[in-house]
């Protein structure tokens, strides 16, 4: 197969929606030897890809398509155990920033990143799932390893890694409190698992300790660095405090004095899903749960391929309570 052209958003320049533009002739991505080329029929929206179109990535260079996840259909896949027709979701693996990503009708993945499914949900549920489940597995699992009996709070809960996360945990016994800036989301958080929901106004450690004295055993933090002091007064001794997530826009600590702020033997870690590769037979498991109703997907809206402007507008107001999809055909 030869290499032609294909329609994909285009970033030349860091700044506002306005300058995602829709190209009709982009480069379609060659055929290579070990990588993975996928025919995108949807793809979700993540905020480092926000960050990335503000200029906030030092290390991408534009021009660049942007999109770090998808689900499609194998096109052609070399030197792989992939074949072409097999339905499949990517994720990371550089997409959308060391090279052009899924905001397009192909994209081309390395083939660690890249998970075959077998599932009746169609393009814009499947497209919901990727990210967020590595995120929100990867986090709980295997950063925090929830079990039964666990008390979890959740930083960001009407986030769509902090929703799903919320159900999850639901699912595994755990009980859940979950965060807001909002004090009208507190159904949404409800719907999705958690039996406290709580207002944060950026400090939200009195009023979590009027429900749990002691602190809670875990927590997955996904607003970061701007709260982090606040989030470690929210956990017991001995517990842990998972972060993955900059919601709150800060990159780095400020004037941070470990000794004063971690309580003592308190664990802190970071999931980062760049670094660790999705579980396939975990997102199988998953997939098979939404179509049973085991699980609840938190797909909050779905937009054409032609507006991904006001796809982009939806997500940088925080107007959306669960994830944004894009579809590429249709």
């Amino acid at each position: 197969m030869t290499s032609g052209r294909m329609r994909a958003i285009v970033v030349e320049r860091a700044g506002g929606p306005d300058v995602l533009e829709l190209r009709e002739d982009w480069p379609r991505p060659p055929v290579r030897d070990g990588w993975v080329l996928i025919r995108v029929k949807a793809f979700g929206l993540n905020r480092g890809e926000l960050y990335t179109r503000l200029g906030h990535s030092p290390t991408v260079s534009f021009p660049r398509v942007l999109g770090i996840e998808c689900a499609g259909e194998v096109e052609a896949a070399p030197g792989t155990p992939f074949t072409p027709g097999q339905k499949v979701v990517a994720t990371t693996g550089g997409m959308g920033r060391e090279y052009d990503g899924s905001y397009a009708e192909y994209v081309s993945v390395p083939v660690a990143s890249v998970h075959v499914v077998d599932t009746s949900l169609d393009w814009p549920a499947l497209a919901a799932v990727p990210e967020i489940f590595h995120t929100a597995w990867g986090a709980l699992e295997l950063g925090l390893g929830i079990t039964a009996g666990d008390t979890l709070l959740i930083r960001g809960g009407t986030s769509a890694v902090g929703l799903m996360a919320a159900d999850y945990a639901r699912t595994r016994g755990a009980t859940v409190l979950s965060t807001s800036r909002r004090s009208a989301a507190g159904e949404r958080l409800r719907e999705f698992g958690a039996e406290h929901a709580l207002v944060d106004d950026g400090r939200i450690a009195p009023s979590l300790r009027e429900i749990v004295a002691d602190g809670v055993d875990k927590m997955f933090d996904l607003v970061g660095t701007a709260v982090l002091a606040d989030s470690f007064a929210c956990i017991r001794t001995g517990g842990t405090l998972c972060m993955a997530g900059i919601l709150g826009g800060e990159w780095t600590l400020r004037e941070f004095s470990p000794g004063a702020e971690i309580p003592s033997t308190t664990k802190f870690t970071y999931f980062s899903s760049s670094q660790t590769p999705m579980d396939t037979a975990s997102l199988q498991s998953f997939l098979e749960g939404l179509e049973r109703g085991v699980y609840r997907s938190p797909l909050q809206r779905v937009f054409r391929f032609e507006e991904i402007r006001e796809a982009h507008a939806m997500m940088e107001a925080d107007s959306a309570l669960g994830k944004i999809v894009v579809v590429v055909d249709g």
